[in-house]
Parts: C-alpha cells; structure tokens; sequence
C-alpha cells in the first residue's frame, strides 16, 4: 500500500510539471502575440505594455529598469525580432512558479515538492480577484491583482521578490546572533536587481523591515546585527535614485501629487467593495486564524507590506501623462501576491487543525471556496487573453 501511495505521488508531481510546462507554453504564445502588436491607440487585440517597452529601449535608447539590457541583447540576437524577449518572459513565468513553490515549501516546513505545494504554487499564479459585478465590471481593471501578463517589468519582477523573500526569511532566522558576508551580499544583490528591474518591491519592503528592526533594536538586539540587516537595502536605494531621475526628471513633465483613492477609483462601481473582492482569501484566511499574525512574525511582516503597499497605492498618483496609468499600484500587487501565498500555507494549517473542532473545518471549507473561486476567476481570465481579448474586458 505504501508503495503504490508513493507511485501516486510521484505520478501527480509529475503530471503537475507537465500542467507547469504547458502554461508556460500559453505564456510563450500569450507574450509573443503581445510583443508583436502595432503601437496604435486604437488596437486592442492582444493589448499589453510590451511593445511599448521594447519600443523604449531598440527605438529611443530610454533606459529605466535592468530588463532594457536583456532586452536589448534578445533582440539582437533574434535579428530585429521579438521571439526570445517573449520566450524568455515565458521562462520568468515558470520560473516564478517554481520560486512560489518553494517559498512555501520554506512556509510550511516542508522539505520536498509535492503534489499539494506544486498545485498551490500554480493556483497562487493564477489567482485574481474574486469578481463581482456589484463591485466593478471590468474583470482586472476595477480591482487589484497580484498576478498582471500585460506588464513585463512586473513579470521580471515577481520571481525577484519572490527570491528576496526566501533569503530573506532564511538569514532573518538567524541574523541576531551572526549574520556572514555572504549572506549580506547576496541579500544585497537580490534586492538590487529586483529594484532594479522594478522599484516597487523595495517601497513595501524596506518600510516594513525598517520597523522590524527598530522593534529587534528595542527588544535588545545588538545594534550592529540591526544594522548589517538593515543596510542591505542601501545599494537599491541608491538604483531608486537613479530611476527616479529618469522617470521624474525635470525634462520628463511628471512628478507625484497626493490625491487620496484617485487610482483605486478609476474603473471601479464601489471603490471600497472592489478593494476587499480584490484579497478576499487572505482577509478570510486572516478571519479565522488571526491569532496566527502574533505568533508568525512572517505573517505579520507580508500583511505589513500588503497595509504599505495600499496606504501607497491609496495616497499617490504620479501627475502629468502618465497620471491614469496606476504607477504607484505595482508595489500594492506584488503584496497582494506575496499575502496569497502566506495565506495559502494558512490554509493548509486549518487543514491540519480540523480534528480539534467543528470550527477548523468550516474555516477551511469556506476559505477554500473563496480560494477556488477565485482561481476560477483567474483562469477564465487567462483564457480571454490568450483569445486576444483586452485587459480591459468585462463580464
């Protein structure tokens, strides 16, 4: 019996890298007919930000995030084409799986892939918001998304921040009494290039750790310790600068105003509503295991980036043209990932817990409705983009 379970398991891993590798595929085709679409206003077909993107770098030399150079060598060597830029976004896709996998993997204590890791890894890059019409009309555009296939700077950086999530986490267990010079480097490195691909992992990250360790500081940690932990941030904030001279520059005619709910209002029915459809899972996870959120300072750290990331998102607006484009939500989105997938290990501790009460029961078959649900919603809207369908799509 326990060979034939063992037989099973191996088979379901397989038949889930095999699901892994067919999306991936999708992917490839999905980036590809985006990438290959002419820059007119008026061409919805297969609608996304990567010809604009790749336009930035071949055409005008405008450099922003370190995806420009890859690109650049990409479409050199497929001579003028665009064919491996979209193939190597494919690979950031599968990639991501594999680190969100891994991430909880770390989570959950778990020390192989398994079927059940596997299958959450890529449900938890699928998931959307829980549509509801009442809410917003429009699928993506009236809520907010922690998985985005239109914007290519965000794909580049998802897998990053995953990565500095998982070195963080392991160096963070132990940085109170040593931290070596290699783990300050590597932490160091991730984060730059992550900030360097994309700002807006850093802006909820570093504010976040900023408190922790203040409360590490207080709670009597040595200060060198806080410090060596704390100062890993610093070679990407000096890539933030150098970002924000290019896009805000005083030649480029945008800057950042304050205008309270202006973005999270542009293409919403109920505002507030649309905002809550948007992480229902995790505030239902958050419902029946807050508790959890004190006794795994983990948990507390992501929810503390995903409250950054709103207050950001909730408060800022860049102005000038690209004021209606939603800049300042990325950092909310790439929280609102990272809350899933620390909601999803949640979850499968209100499965463990299920002999201790009629409670843990019903808390996990909810949850797990409002999960499935909301995957649903994720792969019907994958499925419409990869017909061509605008992000913009309805109903």
């Amino acid at each position: 019996m326990e060979i034939r379970n063992r037989k099973k398991k191996k088979y379901a891993v397989w038949l889930l890298w095999s699901a892994i590798a067919v999306y991936g595929g999708m992917c490839l085709y999905l980036f590809y007919m985006q990438s290959i679409q002419p820059m007119v206003e008026d061409n919805l077909y297969f609608m996304s930000d990567l010809p604009y993107h790749i336009s930035m770098i071949v055409d005008d030399d405008w450099y922003y995030s370190f995806t420009a150079y890859i690109y650049q060598i990409l479409h050199f060597l497929a001579r003028g084409g665009t064919a491996l830029i979209a193939a190597f976004l494919a690979a950031m896709t599968v990639l991501c799986i594999g680190l969100t996998e891994k991430l909880l993997r770390l989570l959950a204590g778990r020390e192989r892939a398994d079927a059940v890791t596997l299958a959450g890894a890529l449900a938890l890059n699928l998931v959307m918001p829980f549509y509801w019409a009442y809410a917003g009309n429009y699928r993506y555009l009236s809520y907010q998304a922690g998985n985005i296939w239109h914007n290519s700077t965000y794909q580049c950086m998802k897998p990053l921040a995953l990565a500095v999530m998982i070195y963080y986490i392991k160096v963070e267990a132990g940085y109170r009494e040593r931290m070596t010079v290699r783990q300050w480097a590597a932490l160091a490195a991730l984060l730059f290039v992550c900030t360097g691909v994309k700002p807006s992992f850093l802006t909820v990250f570093a504010p976040v750790l900023a408190v922790k360790l203040l409360t590490d500081l207080w709670k009597k940690v040595p200060f060198k310790q806080v410090f060596l932990l704390g100062s890993t941030v610093l070679p990407a904030c000096g890539v933030i600068l150098w970002q924000n001279m290019v896009l805000f520059g005083e030649d480029t005619g945008h800057g950042i105003d304050f205008s309270p709910w202006y973005t999270f209002s542009l293409h919403a029915n109920r505002t507030k509503l649309a905002v809550l459809c948007s992480i229902a899972f995790p505030l239902v996870i958050l419902l029946f295991s807050v508790k959890e959120l004190w006794r795994d300072k983990r948990y507390l750290f992501v929810w503390g980036m995903t409250g950054v990331g709103f207050a950001q998102a909730l408060c800022l607006v860049e102005t000038g043209s690209r004021s209606r484009d939603g800049n300042f939500l990325w950092g909310y989105c790439i929280a609102v990932f990272l809350v899933f997938v620390i909601s999803f290990e949640k979850w499968l501790l209100l499965w463990k817990k299920r002999g201790q009460g009629l409670f843990y029961k019903i808390a996990f078959g909810v949850s797990g409705c409002v999960f499935a649900y909301q995957v649903f919603c994720g792969v019907y809207f994958f499925a419409r983009l990869l017909t061509g369908e605008t992000y913009f799509m309805m109903n």
